[in-house]
């Protein structure tokens, strides 16, 4: 007898092409309404209301915040990443961005991060970190020998609350005026060992001793400005130099930092902007903040939130560059 019910017909079976993800599998992903627990504002405030049951869509801003976590905390795809903090001019807040920038990203990565002080006279990095230890630069390199893991080279350092470590310069200009070129790539060899992103508060002035060095093995740039005709016009005079002397891809690689900007200003911030952005990677304003006016140890928590805002979006710039690998055959 002929079975005359009907077939269930079967789906032929499935290509490799047909099971491509269009998506990467991650949590992100595959957790079904996983949403952030809101940072603030009437989002945080329902959040806590329901007893975080409703969340909230993300606002802009949170979407901003988080794109900007994620660049800053990029992996470095060498190993090592370093990064010049330089300004043509004193006192415009090159040491302070130093610091700052360090605690940003420490604060936001697991690896290790540090600030070292490469300037000739005497420095004021060791004073923006409480001080833990009375060890110098100088004292670093008569031991270098004997460093041979991880806890050797931090018996030299400071660390912020942020986790930042801070190898501090001599205080007598006498003795840190030794420190030339040689000694710097000397310190760096060992930093690269230990830390993932070292960030070096170079001296004033593009001919002291250890400047050649910091530039050969700088992957990027930060160049501070005030906003100031004087200030500009240094800035724009560092770029110019840095061009004719073999530099270029930092120029055009470099982040260019508008310091201490205030509400109100004679000067046109569109018009600065727009000629680094020109010639530069990023620029980043970075407001005048009441806590870094004291010119003591810089900590991420006293400062208002649009400066630490605009810290990030630095921190983020840089972490842009974390996943190129550089040459280092120099």
């Amino acid at each position: 007898m002929t079975d005359t019910s009907p077939q269930t017909q079967s789906s032929p079976p499935a290509t490799a092409e047909q099971f491509q993800e269009t998506v990467p599998l991650t949590a992100e992903h595959l957790l079904i309404n996983r949403r952030h627990e809101p940072t603030g504002g009437w989002r945080r405030l329902v959040w806590q209301l329901s007893g975080g049951r409703i969340i909230p869509g993300e606002s802009a801003t949170e979407v901003e915040r988080r794109t900007l976590m994620a660049q800053a905390q990029a992996p470095v795809a060498s190993g090592h990443h370093r990064i010049a903090v330089m300004s043509l001019k004193g006192g415009v807040g090159k040491t302070t961005t130093t610091v700052a920038l360090g605690n940003t990203l420490a604060s936001l990565r697991g690896d290790r991060v540090i600030a070292i002080d490469a300037n000739p006279d005497r420095g004021t990095l060791g004073i923006k970190v409480k001080s833990e230890t009375a060890a110098t630069i100088r004292t670093l390199l008569a031991e270098a020998p004997h460093i041979v893991r991880y806890a050797d080279a931090r018996a030299f350092t400071s660390q912020s609350p942020a986790r930042l470590e801070v190898l501090a310069s001599d205080t007598d200009p006498a003795v840190s005026e030794a420190f030339n070129a040689e000694d710097y790539r000397t310190v760096a060899g060992l930093i690269e060992r230990y830390y993932s992103i070292c960030i070096t508060d170079c001296g004033t002035g593009l001919l002291h001793g250890a400047m050649g060095a910091t530039l050969e093995l700088a992957d990027q740039i930060v160049l501070v400005s005030l906003v100031a005709v004087d200030g500009a016009s240094s800035a724009a005079a560092t770029l110019d130099w840095l061009t004719a002397h073999g530099y270029a891809d930092l120029v055009k690689n470099a982040i260019v930092v508008l310091n201490a900007v205030e509400a109100k200003s004679d000067v046109d911030v569109e018009l600065l902007e727009r000629h680094f952005n020109s010639r530069c990677r990023a620029v980043i304003r970075v407001p005048y903040d009441p806590h870094l006016k004291e010119g003591a140890e810089v900590d991420l928590v006293r400062l208002q939130s649009t400066t630490r805002g605009a810290y990030l979006r630095l921190a983020a710039a840089a972490g842009q560059s974390f996943g190129v690998r550089p040459d280092r055959s120099h």
